[in-house]
């Protein structure tokens, strides 16, 4: 187990995708969100939109996550389901 990071799986409905990414714990949602759009870009091959404001909600009660709370101050866990939308 990584201890700075955890392993997620991000569904992206805008691209009918589902990835396993770790992000780290010691970064803030909006840092977060930063580093999925970049990588989530790349992955696509381009398609991915970067110039949208996207938020992440949690896929099993549907609560959105602060933009600036820590990930470590979050339900967010190794395993867990999130959405980027």
């Amino acid at each position: 187990m990584i201890e700075n990071k955890v392993l997620v799986s991000v569904n992206v409905p805008s691209l009918e995708e589902k990835y396993d990414v770790y992000i780290p714990v010691n970064r803030k949602i909006y840092s977060v969100i930063k580093m999925l759009k970049i990588t989530l870009f790349e992955l696509s091959s381009g398609t991915f939109n970067v110039q949208r404001d996207y938020v992440l909600y949690n896929a099993s009660n549907g609560n959105i996550y602060d933009m600036n709370t820590l990930v470590r101050d979050t339900d967010i866990r190794n395993d867990s389901m999130i959405i980027l939308l």
